[in-house]
């Protein structure tokens, strides 16, 4: 078997149910054990709960998994030594029979695989600060050039060279939508300052481009930036001295490549007293009830044609 997808996800896409596509890196990666499996059945039962079916992808033994079962879940939350899979590990993870979390470029991909338009994820990587000189971008965005997949964010993650990243996703013609905003979002704060393309005012928008874009054979993601929510954002004043403070850290100890973004937001929960996380854990919860929406409405409009 080269993809296992869930008999749940089989049926629903089937059935013309709106799925809706988990990354796993969130799991493994992105906070301690027991935290990172309840944060991970918390977004599932908000994505049900709004008449979609979550699909959690990850890969164990070297089979990926699109829609992981909650004992499979709980297995990822507990084991160690999981390796973050890109684009580039995919073949490697398979052949070698090993774990794998599947970050925002390999969701895509197997995501696009089984059918399924929407993604919900916390923020994309991009163009890392001084990429002129590193040539560090993350391959997030070669995915969204190419993977047809729409793709629900809080917007590029704060530690990146944002205005860059918006140049790197026009210039390979990835539109760039705000959800009830015209900036785009700065992960843990509310606004960027930088102009999306295009404000949404609500999903029925949203579910449109996707579907013209569709219609029109144009190959590539979509990508909806939906801010945090003003309650449990952090500001810009405040966020912006730890990353400076962690990003110089980071160049004092050498620390480069696929190990910068790990570093990066750990250095930044640990000198926040944790408030970091909250508002990553509070950002994912908003984006997989927005991410819902748009998968139901898409779908509608889907239906209406069939």
């Amino acid at each position: 078997m080269l993809v296992k997808v869930s008999e749940k996800v089989k049926r629903a896409i089937e059935n013309h149910i709106p799925v809706v596509a988990l990354e796993s890196t969130i799991i493994s990666h992105g906070m301690p054990y027991p935290q990172n499996v309840e944060t991970a059945l918390n977004v599932e039962k908000i994505i049900e709960s709004q008449g979609c079916v979550p699909a959690t992808i990850g890969i164990i033994d070297g089979v990926p998994i699109v829609g992981m079962s909650e004992d499979e879940i709980e297995q990822f939350g507990k084991k160690e030594g999981i390796l973050k899979t890109s684009r580039r590990d995919l073949p490697v993870i398979m052949a070698k029979k090993l774990w794998g979390a599947t970050t925002v470029t390999a969701t895509m991909i197997l995501a696009a695989y089984a059918g399924i338009e929407v993604f919900v994820t916390g923020g994309i990587g991009g163009v890392h600060r001084n990429a002129q000189e590193t040539f560090d971008i993350s391959a997030d965005l070669q995915e969204l050039a190419h993977t047809n997949v729409t793709v629900i964010c809080a917007g590029a993650k704060a530690i990146l060279d944002l205005p860059m990243t918006l140049e790197y996703l026009e210039t390979f013609g990835v539109p760039v939508l705000g959800y009830k905003s015209n900036h785009l979002g700065a992960f843990y704060s509310r606004d960027s300052g930088l102009n999306v393309d295009y404000e949404m005012k609500d999903v029925l928008e949203i579910a449109k481009v996707i579907d013209y874009k569709r219609k029109m054979h144009l190959d590539g993601g979509i990508l909806v930036s939906n801010p945090i929510l003003k309650e449990d954002e952090i500001p810009n004043h405040f966020i912006n001295k730890y990353i400076d403070d962690a990003l110089n850290d980071a160049d004092k100890e050498h620390i480069k490549g696929k190990d910068i973004t790990p570093y990066l937001l750990k250095h930044i929960k640990e000198h926040t007293n944790g408030k970091s996380l909250e508002a990553n854990i509070k950002l994912v919860y908003n984006n997989a009830l927005v991410g819902s929406l748009i998968a139901k409405a898409y779908e509608k409009i889907r239906n209406q044609k069939n």
